[in-house]
Formats: C-alpha cells, sequence, structure tokens
C-alpha cells in the first residue's frame, strides 16, 4: 500500500475497521485500542505536563474509533483513570476501559508488587470510584507477586468477579504455565506481555493465547523505534511505502496474528493519529516474512 490515509481525510472511526475481536465471547472492540500510561507525569508519577492536551488525546482516540482503553490505578498513580474519566464519562456505548491493579507506587518510576487479596480488593474499589464505574469490564493483574501465593491472588479477583464488580479477568507478565495455572481458578480472557517486532520472547505465549482464543496485548509494542539503523528493515519498508518505521511495527502487529491487541500510548494527539493509520497499512507476505526475521537476530 503505497498512500496510506490519514485521519483528516477520513475524519473518524479509522480503528472501528479493526472491530473483529470479542474479548471473552462478549465484547466487540477494535484491535487498535490505547495505552493511557502516557497521559501522567515523568516517570509515570503525578499530573501531566500538559493536562489539557492529555484529555484531547483521550477525547481524540474515541472519536477516531478507538473502543479498547488500557489503564491502572498505579499509572500517577491513580491520575491515568481520573483523566479518562473526566474526558469521557458518560462512557459512550461500546467503549472497554481495561484497568489493573497489584502494585504499589512509593515514587517515579518505581513499582513494587502487591498481590495482597486485601490490597487487590481496595484496588479495584479505587478503581471503580476513579472511573465512576458500577463494574469493570476487563480487570487485569498487573503482575503476579512471587511473595504471595498465586491462589489467594486470583482468588480475590474470582471473588471481585462473583461480586458483580468486575466482569473478565486478564493477566500481564506471565508464562504458558502461570496461564494454565491461573484457569484452573479464574476464567481469563486476556494476557498483557512485552513483545513487538523486535522482542519476540513471549511467541509461546502468543501462540497459546491464539489456541485459547485469549486476548494478547502487547506493551511496548513500539520497541521497534530502537532499530533505526541505515539497514533495518523496518527503516526500509517504512520509507518505501512513505510512512514511519512505528507505523510499519503496528501494522505488523496487527497482521502478525488475529489475537493481537496493540495499545500504543502517547500524550499527543498527533502521534495518536499515526498511531491510528497503521491500521490501514496493508504489509505484502515478502514484508512480514522480513520483519519477522527482526526479532530472531535481536
Amino acid at each position: 500500500m503505497k498512500n496510506n490515509p490519514s485521519p483528516a481525510q477520513h475524519g473518524k472511526g479509522l480503528a472501528e475497521e479493526r472491530r473483529d475481536f470479542l474479548i471473552g465471547n462478549d465484547l466487540p472492540i477494535a484491535r487498535m485500542g490505547f495505552g493511557a500510561m502516557r497521559i501522567t507525569g515523568s516517570g509515570i508519577w503525578g499530573e501531566p505536563a500538559d493536562r489539557s492536551e492529555a484529555l484531547r488525546v483521550v477525547r481524540r482516540a474515541v472519536e477516531l474509533g478507538i473502543t479498547f482503553i488500557d489503564t491502572a490505578d498505579s499509572y500517577g498513580p491513580g491520575v491515568s483513570e481520573e483523566i479518562i474519566a473526566e474526558t469521557l464519562h458518560p462512557y459512550p456505548a461500546g467503549l472497554v476501559i481495561a484497568t489493573k491493579g497489584g502494585f504499589e507506587r512509593p515514587g517515579p518510576n518505581q513499582w513494587v508488587e502487591n498481590g495482597r487479596p486485601e490490597h487487590l480488593k481496595s484496588a479495584c474499589e479505587g478503581s471503580l470510584c476513579r472511573l465512576r464505574l458500577d463494574r469493570i469490564d476487563l480487570y487485569q493483574l498487573h503482575r503476579i507477586d512471587p511473595k504471595i501465593p498465586a491462589e489467594d491472588q486470583l482468588g480475590a479477583l474470582k471473588a471481585l468477579q462473583t461480586e458483580g464488580k468486575i466482569r473478565h479477568v486478564g493477566l500481564s507478565e506471565v508464562n504458558v504455565r502461570q496461564i494454565q495455572h491461573a484457569q484452573k481458578i479464574v476464567g481469563v480472557v486476556s494476557v498483557q506481555n512485552r513483545y513487538s517486532v523486535s522482542d519476540r520472547g513471549s511467541e509461546e505465549v502468543l501462540k497459546f493465547c491464539e489456541q485459547e482464543g485469549i486476548g494478547f496485548i502487547p506493551w511496548f509494542p513500539l520497541a521497534a523505534g530502537r532499530l533505526t539503523g541505515a539497514n533495518s528493515p523496518i527503516i526500509r519498508i517504512a520509507t518505501q511505502l512513505k510512512v514511519s518505521p512505528s507505523q510499519v511495527a503496528l501494522a505488523w502487529l496487527l497482521a502478525r496474528s488475529p489475537v493481537i491487541l496493540p495499545i500504543p500510548g502517547t500524550s499527543r494527539v498527533k502521534h495518536l493519529e499515526e498511531n491510528i493509520v497503521s491500521t490501514q497499512l496493508k504489509l505484502s507476505e515478502s514484508e512480514m516474512r522480513e520483519l519477522g526475521e527482526i526479532g530472531r537476530t535481536h
């Protein structure tokens, strides 16, 4: 595809053309989501440098057809969830907001696992309040705390689900064995692991998610931005298609697997619009093969 559309050409709804995944078999979403970590301050701490721009980013995401927003109580902490609610509540029909619990934040760039059941329950209650929701559609365990029995952490989420406070449960940074163990306790509808065209350490997890119909949410999906050498396949293909390397990296993710749900994050409307255009970018079989080799050599 040599001439790719821009958000200005289409106005709104680009992401909706990728509305082809069901979370938990009952929540249809556009496969290009929005990760709301970056609408906070430096170190994922405190207020963003430009709060008005952060609100515009969230609003524009929905205008562009994004129906899946991923956040966490630890982003800010609390700031990301508050901005989402301030911007979008009352929420438009069909919008799925996913959040996470399981970290404490002592300070900027500091992340401390806390999987104690009482903490997870309190974290969920806090997210419900900040997001102004009666029930969270997708609540994800941000990390399995190695200090606490996994059964206790997953049991807490199961209890919250039984109470009607969360609809579906997801996991983050897990391996196949951990997912299988979790499935014995609670239904798992999504897994959020680090993954990109240049970081393929979760291939086995992705394969398992495909087999199980579990949504695979890659975080740090634009790690490919590091591969900017003159001979980089990403740079070469982006130049040929007259798009950015980031757009190529996102298009690769969307084509890589039907269960991949990219959630690129940004604090700027311009970058958001650039990311959305990747949903219209079609890569050839040879381009997919060439990009696929990157993960085997980095």
